[in-house]
């Protein structure tokens, strides 16, 4: 909306609220600090034991083979083989 109304003519003042925008090293401070909370949250949720053990052990885990095959009803070569 500030644009139209600078290119309309109605005003061109700033939004108090603006501020000065953040240099480089600020961004690069805020981005490091959120990091590490979030790899200190993620520690902090896998420190339980159970699931320490569940992640160590997951790729080890068992799945029922797939059924089926890869045709389907609507192939073309499905039907022309029962014709």
């Amino acid at each position: 909306m500030s644009f139209l109304r600078r290119f309309l003519g109605g005003g061109d003042t700033e939004p108090d609220d603006a501020g000065p925008a953040p240099t480089a090293a600020q961004l690069l401070d805020e981005e490091q600090a959120r990091d590490r909370e979030l790899l200190r949250a993620e520690a902090e949720r896998t420190s339980d034991d159970l699931i320490q053990r569940q992640m160590r052990y997951a790729d080890r885990s068992w799945s029922p083979p797939a059924q089926g095959g890869d045709r389907r009803a609507d192939d073309e070569e499905a039907t022309a083989d029962k014709a």
